[in-house]
């Protein structure tokens, strides 16, 4: 857990390197599902601010790989993630994928007026991946199933 709290508060250090390790270690974190669910949410939303807020790619892409794996254990409100999209304008490639798989693992539908502008997107890898992100939105919505479910 001590490693957890440092993780934490690393995000602000000036070295990016120790930063990138930080979203590292708080995807590690989040990977052995032993959080609660308050602070599941604490760590996920430290990481969707380091990815919103960070000048260097690869420590964005760690901020949002973690925030993806998180959804491999936890149920999360797409409100917690919602601030990436104002960055998704100027987000590179491989962060616009890892943004659009998170808004549709939230299965939440409210998440589809999100998504659905990048199924046009230039890039055929950010189309994929919109694609996919509404058709895991559409599949819940079919089976009658929501995030609160």
């Amino acid at each position: 857990m001590n490693d957890m709290f440092e993780a934490l508060e690393a995000p602000t250090d000036r070295d990016p390197d120790r930063r990138d390790v930080a979203a590292d270690v708080l995807g590690d974190v989040l990977r052995g599902a032993a959080l609660d669910s308050d602070s599941a949410r604490l760590v996920v939303g430290r990481l969707v601010s380091v990815a919103v807020n960070e000048p260097v790619t690869k420590v964005r892409e760690s901020a949002l790989n973690s925030t993806s794996e998180a959804f491999d254990h936890y149920r999360l409100p797409l409100a917690l993630v919602e601030p990436l999209t104002a960055a998704m304008p100027t987000m590179k490639r491989q962060l616009l994928v890892h943004t659009l798989y998170i808004l549709g693992a939230t299965h939440d539908p409210q998440a589809r007026p999100l998504i659905e502008p990048f199924l046009h997107h230039p890039d055929p890898e950010v189309r994929e991946e919109a694609r996919l992100a509404a058709a895991e939105l559409t599949a819940v919505e079919q089976n009658g199933l929501t995030h609160n479910s």
